[in-house]
């Protein structure tokens, strides 16, 4: 059980939704520093809210 906003929780919920490489650069989601992470999430999130 990762902390809510940290770097383990923002890759925990992407997970669950499905995504577990980067949308680009095809890397795994760990290999990134929290704030790029952070970033796929709420686009993800933004997405989710606009359908």
């Amino acid at each position: 059980m990762a902390y809510q906003g940290s770097k383990g929780w923002y890759i925990q919920k992407l997970k669950e939704a499905g995504m577990t490489k980067h949308p680009v650069e095809f890397r795994k989601l760990e290999l990134y520093k929290t704030f790029v992470v952070r970033n796929l999430y709420l686009e993800l999130v933004s997405k989710d809210t606009e359908k």
